[in-house]
């Protein structure tokens, strides 16, 4: 028999299986309410289910909840059989793994469904599940090194499916060429494919890819101001060619270039001009830049004074309840402090000799704190963010902590780039990291500095063996500018610290915990 608890938190209904602690003798039979959880066993629900049924519906409605979480697969192939009329809008599956096709049959019984969140799913039924007008995000990031799905921020599998528009900034490489055909295979929605300059060779690749997989109503657009006949008659071959499969191809002019030949004079007098103000606008982009960059300085600035004073000020913290755990003990209330400025901040990280010296939040995805701030205001700075499959009250595997490379203002991860100077990496001071969460004060050791092409290899924050563990340790530390002489073990609880450098690069550090105030519990 086991037991299921029911939260009701953030207008939605949370759907967990109970850990393995004492349960009390009143649980031991059938089901309970208490203040805090409702807690039924699955041998009750199924026997009740009569009275089990109106009671969720009539929470909902109470509560005006739509939105359905559910800790895996098997609990919502479970309870989605007594829902079914239910006015469930949403669903999230919270860990991850990718949805059973069991449970997509059961989902589509849902009449009043419409979104679906979860790890991950398999092509044909996100496909399945769109044609009954259910759209699905996922979260298992789909990493490319090719620049076509860099630019297109095609980052995973919900988001191939649905994009309807995308660039082609520059000449496909084969990695393009590969990555855009898989695009395609998946894609669902796309209605305008934009090229920045006239390629024959990618353009014609580019159609026939598309009839190929039979993708219509696909309109071509080309940002080229052509004044050649022999590429007008191009593209003009080419639209009559493909118009049976229901492709267009159109020239877009840039109003620079239209006014320029109504006009019909071109002066020299015209061209110091166009020089002059070209000269103006690059120093205009520079002084620019330079403003952005002090602006953003300044706001991080006030943003960590108001920090400073929140902590220094708060004597009482009330935490909110989906923080309060009674297995756990708030050690650091300097960090349950800053609640009062945003509930997603879960811990503190400091990194000697840099700027670094940041709340930690913690979102539902890898992409929200990308482009907001500690505020939850958009900025391009975003914030210093934990991976989202991280858990903010124990520690994993492997911690992964992000930030943006801010080099020219040094806000962010913008001074992390320091620690692959050997000036910085030799002094033994500088390989401590600190990383608190509310519940521990804890001390890291620097076993790893690298930098590597764009990869997903070592974004683990867990091993389902221990051989896999050994792997990543041995991997990261034969990657490392330097031997750091530093033993790891499978035992270890890791941390890794991410950001970009270049185009397509990133710098990573690893460490591993050697000093916390407490046994973790």
């Amino acid at each position: 028999m086991k037991k299921i608890v029911i939260l009701l938190q953030n207008d939605a209904l949370y759907f967990t299986y109970k850990q393995n602690h004492t349960i009390r003798e009143d649980l031991m039979n059938t089901n309970i309410i208490s203040d805090s959880e409702l807690v039924f066993s699955d041998d009750y629900i199924k026997e009740n289910k009569k009275l089990f049924i109106p009671f969720i519906e009539e929470l909902c409605e109470m509560n005006t909840i739509d939105t359905f979480v559910f800790q895996n697969n098997n609990l919502a192939i479970f309870l989605t059989t007594f829902l079914t009329n239910c006015k469930i809008r949403k669903i999230r599956i919270k860990k991850q793994e990718n949805l059973r096709y069991e449970l997509c049959e059961k989902l589509l019984d849902l009449k009043y469904l419409k979104e679906i969140d979860c790890y991950g799913i398999q092509n044909f039924m996100l496909e399945l599940l769109d044609k009954n007008h259910i759209r699905v995000t996922t979260h298992s990031e789909i990493f490319y090194i090719s620049p076509f799905m860099l630019q297109n921020e095609l980052t995973d599998y919900s988001k191939m499916f649905y994009k309807k528009k995308i660039k082609i900034y520059k000449s496909f490489t084969e990695e393009d060429k590969i990555d855009f055909q898989s695009f395609i295979k998946i894609n669902k929605y796309l209605r305008v494919i934009t090229l920045e300059q006239l390629l024959r060779a990618d353009l014609e690749f580019l159609l026939e890819t598309l009839k190929l997989y039979r993708m219509k109503n696909i309109y071509i657009e080309i940002m080229a101001n052509i004044t050649n006949q022999e590429d007008f008659l191009y593209l003009k071959n080419l639209n009559k060619m493909y118009k049976k499969h229901k492709l267009e191809i159109g020239l877009v002019y840039s109003e620079e270039y239209i006014e320029e030949n109504l006009m019909k004079q071109v002066a020299i007098n015209t061209i110091r001009l166009c020089s002059l103000v070209l000269v103006l606008f690059l120093i205009g982009v520079v002084g620019l830049v330079a403003i952005e960059n002090y602006s953003s300085l300044k706001e991080v600035s006030t943003i960590k004074e108001k920090i400073k004073n929140t902590i220094d000020n708060t004597e009482e913290i009330e935490l909110p309840e989906d923080k309060k755990d009674d297995e756990l003990i708030i050690k650091n209330k300097y960090i349950a402090s800053l609640l009062s400025i945003n509930q997603d901040i879960v811990g503190y990280l400091k990194v000697n000799n840099t700027n670094i010296d940041y709340p930690v939040v913690l979102s539902n995805d890898n992409m929200y704190y990308l482009k907001h701030n500690l505020y939850k205001e958009e900025d391009k700075n975003g914030w210093i963010y934990m991976d989202f499959r991280n858990s903010d009250k124990f520690l994993n595997d492997n911690t992964i902590i992000y930030g943006h490379n801010m080099y020219y203002s040094g806000i962010m991860f913008g001074t992390l780039h320091r620690v692959l100077n050997s000036s910085w990496y030799n002094n033994e001071e500088n390989l401590k990291i600190v990383f608190d969460t509310m519940y521990e004060s804890m001390t890291w050791q620097i076993y790893s500095i690298y930098t590597i092409p764009k990869t997903s290899d070592y974004l683990k924050v867990s091993f389902d063996e221990e051989e896999e563990k050994e792997k990543y340790i041995s991997m990261t530390k034969n990657r490392s500018i330097k031997n750091f002489n530093i033993e790891v073990s499978k035992e270890d609880k890791l941390l890794t610290l991410s950001t970009c450098t270049g185009e397509n690069d990133r710098l990573v550090v690893h460490a591993k915990l050697i000093k916390n105030t407490a046994p973790l519990e």
